[in-house]
């Protein structure tokens, strides 16, 4: 793994985005063939481009779920929707995005995520109300 203070900066921003468990969990999955792989998307991804101040945590965490669901990146979408609660995009917010995704995506696209998008946020309320209960 890469030392480069890009690399530390893009970790502590992935955890600050995804949470320490997800990272782990991706960290612990590693093997020699995608080592290289996380180290890329680590310091590109998470310490160039999310790690920049000029738009916020939560304006990146839009753009990101809208720029996914463009794509059809149904795991991706639902992950980075998980991981709205450590950015502040409400579900408003995202409610927003996927209209975009609509107009400049298409239709069947933005209906395909807002489907992912409220099956992770039911996933996720019934998690806190367990964590409430538990």
């Amino acid at each position: 793994m890469s030392n480069s203070e890009r690399y530390r900066q893009g970790m502590a921003t992935r955890r600050a985005v995804l949470g320490d468990a997800h990272v782990d969990r991706a960290e612990a999955a590693a093997t020699d063939m995608d080592r290289p792989f996380q180290a890329l998307i680590t310091e590109a991804a998470w310490g160039h481009v999310w790690s920049r101040d000029t738009l916020t945590t939560r304006e990146r965490s839009i753009v990101t779920i809208a720029l996914l669901a463009a794509l059809g990146q149904d795991e991706e979408v639902a992950m980075h929707i998980r991981a709205t609660l450590n950015t502040g995009a409400s579900r408003e917010d995202i409610g927003e995005a996927l209209l975009h995704v609509a107009i400049y995506a298409g239709v069947p696209a933005a209906n395909h995520a807002i489907k992912i998008a409220k099956r992770t946020y039911a996933e996720m309320d019934a998690a806190a109300e367990q964590g409430e209960k538990g």
